[in-house]
């Protein structure tokens, strides 16, 4: 009896043993997995300053008309959230650009749009829900929320 009492300390200090992390390395300086592009952790209070220039001969893109389409009462009010973003930054920026206007007695080009109005500026776009993409047009010189065809079906609640 004595000897199985003994048989099961020692098993279960070795057990023990194999459980404990004596590494000494720092947690800070551990490697994190790369997340995968649909990681579930949604897009709310996330932001971006990426913009890309606008071309309006580009394939399976739609831009956004910013309409709420709600059909019912319980969805209604997530599928307004991407809309309702789409609206408040365009508007922020339009502002901007209209600053910059009277300012310098032009619309900005491209570079210009992001060194002076979006990095200067320190503008920190909503990450839009359906994969929507901020686009500068040069020629109408406005903002522009782009989606690929999928995910602008997805954004109309059309699928």
């Amino acid at each position: 009896m004595a000897r199985t009492l003994e048989f099961a300390l020692v098993c279960s200090a070795v057990f023990a043993g194999g459980c404990i992390d004596f590494s000494t390395k720092p947690v800070a300086e551990e490697k994190k997995p790369a997340k995968p592009e649909n990681s579930g952790e949604g897009i709310f209070k996330k932001t971006t300053q990426e913009v890309g220039k606008f071309d309006p001969n580009a394939a399976h893109q739609v831009v956004s008309d910013h309409k709420i389409n709600a059909s019912d009462p319980v969805s209604g009010p997530l599928m307004a959230y991407g809309p309702i973003l789409e609206s408040a930054s365009i508007l922020v920026i339009k502002e901007d650009i209209t600053l910059f206007e009277v300012q310098n007695g032009h619309y900005p080009t491209y570079e210009e749009f992001m060194e002076q109005i979006i990095r200067q500026n320190s503008r920190q776009l909503p990450v839009l829900p359906f994969k929507g993409k901020y686009m500068y047009d040069e020629a109408k010189h406005e903002l522009v929320v782009v989606r690929d065809l999928a995910n602008a079906a997805k954004a109309r609640g059309e699928e």
